[in-house]
């Protein structure tokens, strides 16, 4: 069984945006690795193109939870890495279509040097933990 606490305002302390402070769970620990905007065949998603490239990349981690039995309800945290913090906005609008406020994970974002391929604008890395009883192996 999966149990996730959700903490929004830890002693009143309000978030800027729609994550939890805090969240707590327990039942199968998933950690996904960062995903980029690459598709099926390998080839980039959205050269030069933010919010292309993180609708991509919501759809990877998508597949990567769905593989372990495991939904955006279950996530417990996720990691922005951006090659540009103005691209920022463009994961919120993505965010916003995808996750349940009722269910936000604890999240950070990162303007980071670089990422693994220069035309990679943004990479994603999700937790998770996802009940004994759904999880796939």
């Amino acid at each position: 069984m999966s149990e996730i606490t959700r903490i929004m305002e830890p002693a009143g302390v309000a978030p800027s945006g729609r994550y939890s402070h805090v969240v707590s769970g327990r039942g199968r620990f998933v950690s996904v690795a960062g995903q980029v905007a690459l598709d099926e065949k390998g080839e980039l998603v959205g050269a030069g193109d933010p919010l292309a490239q993180v609708r991509q990349v919501f759809t990877n981690l998508e597949r990567c939870l769905a593989a372990v039995g495991a939904g955006w309800r279950d996530v417990v945290k996720l990691t922005f890495f951006l090659a540009d913090i103005a691209d920022l906005p463009a994961v919120r609008t993505v965010w916003d279509e995808v996750l349940d406020p009722e269910h936000a994970p604890a999240s950070s974002a990162v303007q980071v040097a670089a990422l693994a391929r220069p035309d990679f604008l943004v990479e994603i890395e999700a937790f998770a933990v996802v009940p004994e009883e759904r999880a796939a192996p």
